[in-house]
Formats: structure tokens, C-alpha cells, sequence
């Protein structure tokens, strides 16, 4: 356990300030995610140096397709989400408290040097919530010479984002709906917040967006061009990634049929530079030039050959290509 960061005390209540949900918390209770828990007047991170899941994984797997192609980087998740999605992935280590193990920050970075990873992601369950540790395992991974990766819903407030952009490299962050009522009534949160951080981070970071495709749920054709042209208004060389839906957690509805997938596919290729479609197995997803075709990133699943990106960009044309390489 330790201190928690953004709070504030009124009598008997703990106000959260790290997400606009601004829990107020009492005594011997939790936010909404979980596992920031008022003990005896102070906010305690009760997870922090807590880990649900370490892995070695692609970067491609965050999904991130233009940092680092082809190289792996050291995974670490903990528990608790400010989010509760009905269809969530990952809802055992996010919506659940599951079993967890020590792994203090040194330990964390002194791993990711011996497994000779590209850095570090947060990832798994929501790393905004586990804000301290975060903190604390990026200064590491930095001063190692590696990369520091969030994997993450977006809704953090703007005080502690600022703290945490200096240290994060390349973002991949979660846009669910253009709808506010769906990230209400689906997600129980707010849209606004995310948009925010979004555009915030874009401006000094490199970032990727995924959103999944959820049947019944987001998949209307309309909403998809209102969230196209929504990126496209941030920056249209964001890339995109389009993910498929399988049934998980509250929701059973059936998995995303490929063609709705594609035709946001295309949909988004009318406006935006770089748009990939994943969860869908290995199929070939390479990463081609816009504007001359030429093949940059041969990729087939997690499978990934030698990127033929230079400085410059494209190595036919010169265009700028947007990543970490």
C-alpha cells in the first residue's frame, strides 16, 4: 500500500481527484475502481506493488503498429478499472479482485533489462488507477533507456496527465463510442473526459486509438463516420485500430461480424492515413505507405518482418510516417 496521489479531505469524506468520476469515499471504503480505499483519513493505492499479470508480448499485441515494430516489451498489470464495461475483456483482473503477487518497481525494470524488452506497458487492467505505481515504474524504466507504454481507457483528470505525459512515451488509448449515452449507459463514465485526454495527448505524444466494434451495441454506420470525423479533426495520421467484439463478461450478444469490421474499414480509409482491423486471427495487416502503396511494415498477425521505415519515412517517396522506430 501506499499514499495515494490527488485527494482531498472534507470531514469524514475522501474526495478522489486522479478521474472525473471525483468519488467521494468513507471511511473504510473504495472509489468506483476498486482499489483506492479511504483508511483512517487517508487515500491509500491499496494495490500498489501489486501484479495480476507479467508477460513478455509483441508491441504489436497493445496494439501499437508503429512503435518499435517487431520487438517485445515487458507487460504488467495489476486490478481495478474506473470504468465497467459490460462487455469487458479483461473483467476477471478489472471488475473482480483477483490474485495478485509482489513486484515492486526496481524489480519491474530490472526484469524488463533481462528479458532484453523495448520498455514497459501498462496495461491489462486500467493502469490510470494504479497512478503511483505507474509513476514511479516509468522514472525507472526511463533512466534504463527503454520505452514506457500506457495502454488505457483515457479517463484520467487533467492535473495527473500532465504529471504522467512526460514520462510516457506512446499511448494506445481506448475510444468506445462518439456517443455519450453509451459511454454512460455501457461503460459507466463520461465521453467528454476522454476526448479531452485524447486531443491532449496527441499534441505532445505519440498515440494509436483502438476501438471495438460491439454488435448492438456501437456498430451503427452513422455513428462510425461521426467518430471518424471526429479523429480525423485531432489528426488524421492517427492510427486506428478497428477490434472485433466476442462475448465476455455481462454482454452476449454475438461476436462482430467480419464485414461490419470492414466497412469501418473503410469507412475510416476515407479519412484518416492509417487503419488497421484486429482480433479477427492472422490475417495480413502489414502497414503500407498512403500515398506511393509501398510496402513499410510486412505484418501477419503478431508476425512482423523487417520494417523497411527510415528517418526520413517512406524510403520511395519521403512521406512522414508517424511512430517510434
Amino acid at each position: 500500500m501506499k499514499t495515494a496521489a490527488y485527494w482531498k479531505k472534507s470531514g469524514e469524506v475522501i474526495q478522489c481527484e486522479l478521474c472525473p468520476h471525483y468519488c467521494r469515499i468513507l471511511s473504510g471504503k473504495t472509489g468506483r475502481c476498486g482499489i483506492r480505499r479511504h483508511q483512517e483519513g487517508t487515500l491509500i493505492a491499496e494495490t500498489y506493488g501489486l501484479i495480476s499479470s507479467l508477460a513478455m508480448d509483441p508491441v504489436e499485441k497493445k496494439p501499437l503498429f508503429h512503435v518499435k515494430p517487431g520487438r517485445e516489451i515487458l507487460s504488467v498489470g495489476s486490478a481495478g478499472c474506473n470504468f465497467h464495461c459490460s462487455f469487458c475483456q479483461n473483467w476477471q483482473i478489472s471488475q473482480k479482485r483477483p490474485q495478485l503477487s509482489e513486484l515492486t518497481p526496481e524489480e519491474l525494470v530490472t526484469e524488463a533489462v533481462n528479458q532484453k524488452a523495448c520498455g514497459v506497458a501498462y496495461t491489462y487492467n486500467e493502469p490510470i488507477v494504479n497512478f503511483e505505481y505507474v509513476m514511479d515504474c516509468a522514472r525507472l524504466t526511463r533512466q534504463k533507456g527503454l520505452i514506457n507504454v500506457m495502454v488505457t481507457n483515457g479517463f484520467i483528470n487533467p492535473e495527473p496527465l500532465q504529471e504522467l505525459l512526460p514520462w510516457i512515451d506512446a499511448w494506445n488509448i481506448d475510444i468506445k463510442s462518439i456517443r455519450p449515452e453509451f459511454y454512460r449507459k455501457v461503460c459507466g463514465g463520461e465521453l467528454e473526459p476522454v476526448l479531452e485526454t485524447i486531443s491532449t495527448v496527441a499534441k505532445v505524444k505519440y498515440v494509436e486509438l483502438t476501438h471495438l466494434v460491439v454488435t448492438d451495441g456501437n456498430d451503427r454506420e452513422e455513428e462510425f463516420a461521426e467518430l471518424i470525423d471526429w479523429i480525423a479533426s485531432v489528426s488524421s495520421e492517427i492510427p486506428l485500430h478497428i477490434t472485433r467484439y466476442f462475448p465476455q463478461y455481462r454482454r452476449s450478444t454475438p461476436a462482430t461480424e467480419l464485414e461490419v469490421l470492414y466497412r469501418v474499414r473503410e469507412i475510416a480509409r476515407q479519412k484518416l492515413a492509417w487503419v488497421y482491423v484486429g482480433n479477427v486471427g492472422a490475417e495480413e495487416d502489414s502497414t503500407y505507405c498512403p500515398d506511393c502503396g509501398t510496402l513499410l511494415i510486412p505484418r501477419q498477425g503478431y508476425r512482423v518482418g523487417q520494417p523497411r521505415v527510415t528517418a526520413d519515412g517512406c524510403p520511395q517517396c519521403g512521406r512522414k510516417v508517424p511512430g517510434i522506430f
